[in-house]
C-alpha cells in the first residue's frame, strides 16, 4: 500500500508544477492547463486527505472542484476563441482589450 505522504507529496509537486506553468508562460492556453493541473493538486488532496481520515467529505469538494473546472474550461475556452478572432494570436502579453 502506497503511504498518504507520497500523494501528498505529489500533489504538491504538480501544484509547484502549475504556479510555475502560469506564471512563466505567454501562451494563454498553456496557462489555462496550468490552472488546471492545480486544480487537479488541490483534487488530490482533497481525495488523499478524505481516505486518510475516512471521510466522505473531501471526495464531495472534488466534485464541486470538477463542476468549476468544467465551467472554467468552456468559459475560458470561449473568451480564448473570441480573443484569437479579434487579435490573431494568444500571446498574454498582446491582450489588453480591458485598458482605456
Amino acid at each position: 500500500m502506497i503511504p498518504s505522504q507520497a500523494f501528498f507529496v505529489v500533489s504538491a509537486i504538480l501544484f509547484v508544477i502549475g504556479v510555475i506553468g502560469a506564471i512563466t508562460r505567454r501562451n494563454a492556453i498553456i496557462v489555462f492547463m496550468s490552472i488546471e493541473m492545480m486544480l487537479n493538486a488541490v483534487s488530490l488532496t482533497l481525495v488523499t486527505a478524505s481516505s486518510t481520515l475516512h471521510s466522505i467529505d473531501g471526495v464531495m469538494f472534488v466534485f464541486f472542484v470538477m463542476t468549476v473546472a468544467a465551467a472554467e474550461a468552456a468559459v475560458g475556452l470561449a473568451i480564448f476563441l473570441l480573443m484569437y478572432r479579434r487579435k490573431n494570436t494568444l500571446k498574454v502579453d498582446e491582450f489588453n482589450l480591458l485598458k482605456g
